[in-house]
């Protein structure tokens, strides 16, 4: 058991009869009344995401996980898979598993966690970013760089993301991968 103190991104704990994962959490001291501790939890099975306030010292029930990198093959379907970089075992998961589906590329290592107790996957862990090449970006308008403007581009893996206008087909972008933006262009 763990309290409302171990509460941090990624910590799966059991809830309601199922497995969740906090993606969000935030820690509030109010001036008047006992602390809490707010979150936002995505079910492992049904991908739901929720919000729940936990009351300040109350106990939760933590899921032991084990991760371990894989390489991701192929996508399927909605059925994406996996390969263990140790032992070459093949597994295949479905999309909801993934946080950012359309920013991952074959050949891309990602982390995945276990549940320690059935050796089921949980989630998907990406990387904290991506490199990926833009195949296609509308010509940028000179002289329109004043204002903060981006335009849309599309990447190799057929994902869409906002990009400053002096980006071109062909350049190499960063991309955030949880919250999906552009962070820089890459110089090879």
């Amino acid at each position: 058991m763990a309290s409302t103190s171990d509460i941090r991104k990624g910590l799966c704990i059991r809830y309601n009869n199922d497995i969740y994962k906090i993606i969000e959490f935030l820690h509030v001291k109010p001036g008047k009344g006992p602390a809490f501790v707010r979150t936002k939890l995505k079910s492992i099975s049904t991908g739901k995401v929720l919000d729940n306030t936990f009351s300040g010292g109350s106990k939760i029930e933590d899921v032991r996980v084990e991760t371990r990198s894989y390489q991701f093959l192929y996508a399927e379907g909605e059925n994406y898979h996996f390969m263990n970089t140790d032992d070459y075992n093949q597994i295949t998961l479905q999309e909801s598993s993934l946080d950012a589906p359309d920013l991952l590329k074959e050949g891309e290592v990602v982390t995945i966690l276990f549940n320690t107790e059935d050796s089921m996957p949980l989630s998907v862990d990406m990387p904290a970013s991506v490199i990926l090449e833009v195949t296609y970006a509308e010509p940028g308008v000179k002289g329109n760089t004043a204002t903060n403007a981006t335009k849309p581009a599309k990447v190799e893996t057929g994902a869409t993301v906002n990009v400053p206008l002096f980006i071109n087909e062909g350049d190499k972008i960063k991309i955030d991968t949880e919250k999906g933006a552009y962070m820089e262009r890459v110089k090879e």
